[in-house]
């Protein structure tokens, strides 16, 4: 049957109405999605062909001189937190993936109650837990003795007079927030926090959208790594508080596995969406156009039935991400708390390249001595550091530069007196990446 002329033309006017439409839409969702394009398409496929060039590198260090180096990360949640839903099985078997040896948990209290019996402690499989709270302003004690429960309504004074005694030590979480710094029982810092460089990142996980659409399956870890920022700020602080006191520095991992979004479908016929806290984000009735969509993304629509899971930060990946190296006797709780404490310590990040074997020392007057630890100066002190891989190494004396220079390591003849610490950069396609932050050695 012939069309009458009048109504082919509108037809062809539709059709080329809903054509342009598609294209428009096309353009528009190109020009979103650019910059994630080109990330996937060029960015990250030279990083990650960097990071692989680099490994490659590796070399042996010699041994720590009677200490063993363990690998660990501190500030880290589980079910216990109202955040999270991860059971502590999943942990252990996130630190296996990750290559760790031990975990220093961070849980935010129950009803304003830490009690140090409710997490798994010791060893398990060879990998060792410590228990451990977040608490109010920024509190976070690891390792206070079994049996004992922590009122976050006792005044941070005495609270902190509590940790002490019953033989916890007690650092700062998110060191960009307001603190006591003058506590007189702190032990130690985060000196980096990869969820204050997602607080900092403007539109925070929202603005990511378009990376997470497009990057999250093919370049997972490029994707997180995305999200560092140079601790300049941080570091820059604890500088200045070392000056007149021993700070740690330690790098908070802040371990949820709660930045995803999941759904399912639900007898009362709707699309049930949430995060991976979890937390509703919302609930969509499955109506007579909305469920044949959601059929055809998702697939049959049973109730109970997961429909899609995605997920930016599963635990092993943010505890690959980032570690805390302590040289200890042994690796049990005691030993790594007493490590905790001096600062025998360095802040690795990992998921560039594996940090382990790194050394940083003083020799010279007598038996060596390691980071955190103190020696009297001489004209004689040299100050040595090794690296498995090659970087830039650069030399603070009381948060000021005095050295710099590339290699494998370097011995180098200190001025004098003053808390000397180093900082390792990589060459990762011809920009200088932070790599490693070492605690500082006191010359005397």
């Amino acid at each position: 049957m012939k069309l009458p002329p009048t109504l082919r033309t509108w037809l062809r006017r539709l059709a080329w109405g809903v054509l342009g439409a598609v294209v428009l839409v096309i353009v528009a969702l190109l020009v979103w999605l650019r910059t994630a394009l080109y990330h996937r398409l060029i960015t990250f496929p030279r990083q990650e062909a960097a990071w692989a060039a680099v490994r490659a590198l590796r070399q042996p260090v010699p041994e720590a001189g009677g200490w063993t180096e363990y690998r660990g990360i501190l500030h880290s949640h589980s079910k216990i937190s109202h955040d999270s839903e991860v059971p502590p099985e999943e942990i252990l078997k996130a630190m296996q993936t990750a290559g760790l040896d031990f975990i220093c948990l961070s849980d935010h209290a129950v009803k304003g109650r830490a009690d140090f019996d409710w997490q798994w402690r010791g060893l398990h499989e060879g990998r060792l837990f410590i228990p451990g709270f977040e608490l109010k302003d920024g509190m976070m004690p690891f390792g206070v003795r079994p049996g004992v429960v922590l009122e976050e309504a006792t005044p941070d004074p005495a609270l902190a007079r509590q940790i002490q005694t019953n033989g916890g030590v007690l650092f700062y979480a998110h060191s960009e927030e307001p603190r006591n710094w003058d506590e007189p029982t702190l032990t130690g810092m985060e000196i980096y926090n990869i969820h204050s460089d997602l607080k900092r990142r403007p539109g925070g996980v929202g603005a990511m959208l378009p990376e997470i659409l497009v990057n999250l399956n093919r370049h997972p870890e490029s994707l997180y790594r995305s999200l560092f920022m140079r601790p300049t700020d941080f570091l820059q602080h604890w500088d200045e508080l070392n000056r007149t006191r021993h700070l740690t520095g330690i790098a908070g991992n802040d371990c949820h596995q709660n930045v995803g979004l999941r759904g399912f479908c639900t007898v009362s016929n709707t699309l049930h969406i949430e995060d991976t806290s979890p937390r509703t984000v919302a609930e969509v009735r499955l109506g007579w156009f909305t469920r044949p969509l959601a059929r055809l993304a998702f697939g049959p629509l049973e109730p109970g039935r997961r429909l899609f899971h995605v997920q930016l930060d599963p635990y092993a990946r943010s505890a690959h991400f980032v570690n805390t190296h302590v040289l200890a006797s042994e690796l049990g709780e005691a030993a790594i708390l007493d490590s905790l404490r001096a600062g025998r310590v360095f802040v690795g990040f990992d998921m560039l390249a594996d940090a382990r074997g790194f050394r940083w020392r003083a020799v010279g007057n007598g038996p060596p001595v390691v980071m955190g630890e103190s020696a009297t100066f001489s004209p004689a002190t040299r100050l040595e550091a090794l690296s498995p891989l090659p970087g830039r190494f650069t030399v603070l004396r009381d948060g000021k530069q005095v050295y710099q220079t590339t290699g494998r390591g370097i011995e180098w003849a200190p001025p004098g007196p003053g808390k000397y610490r180093v900082e390792v950069e990589l060459d990762l396609a011809g920009e200088w990446v932070p790599w490693i932050y070492a605690n500082p050695i006191e010359l005397r």
